[in-house]
């Protein structure tokens, strides 16, 4: 008669963990599917709403109806609305892109691409929350702690890209 062997139940333990990552390397696809085709959530198409939540009161994020500088910039390009913060924390302030494929910044008369565009909406809502809690647009790179050199290149297009989507 033949003993018993572990080597059965390992077989088992691999073939469940083989399994398991295979399945965690197809949802991993179908999501950077999903981003790249610019889908957002469950397949939608239509714009997403961007939203920060600003220190403020409504008034002082918009005196008079007038957006902030950044925001004002892309003009007619988005949609804005504000709406008071859960637990009385300041402001939501809310913007996405227009429908329409050609809406590019005012007074130019070429579209700009979705890709850019987003980019465009996403920095000009960082700087509008630094403009409106501090008075200023606080920039992570100045002053700059690496010096203009071959090797501090690099670095320099890794901190301008990073202020578009928040991270490398």
């Amino acid at each position: 008669m033949k003993k018993p062997t572990a080597g059965g139940a390992v077989s088992t333990v691999v073939s469940l963990g083989t399994e398991a990552l295979g399945a965690a390397v197809s949802a991993a696809r179908r999501a950077g599917e999903a981003i790249r085709s610019g889908a957002s959530h469950a397949g939608e198409t239509e714009p997403r709403w961007h939203v920060m939540t600003v220190c403020a009161s409504a008034e002082e994020v918009a005196p008079g109806g007038k957006l902030p500088e950044p925001l004002a910039r892309l003009g007619d390009a988005i949609d804005t609305r504000l709406r008071p913060a859960s637990g009385e924390r300041g402001t939501e302030l809310a913007c996405r892109l227009h429908d329409k494929e050609d809406a590019g910044p005012p007074g130019t008369a070429e579209p700009v691409t979705a890709d850019a565009t987003v980019q465009e909406l996403r920095t000009a809502l960082r700087q509008a929350k630094a403009l409106v809690e501090t008075g200023e647009i606080l920039l992570p790179d100045r002053p700059s702690t690496n010096r203009p050199t071959v090797t501090g290149r690099p670095l320099d297009k890794l901190i301008e890209k990073a202020q578009g989507e928040g991270r490398l």
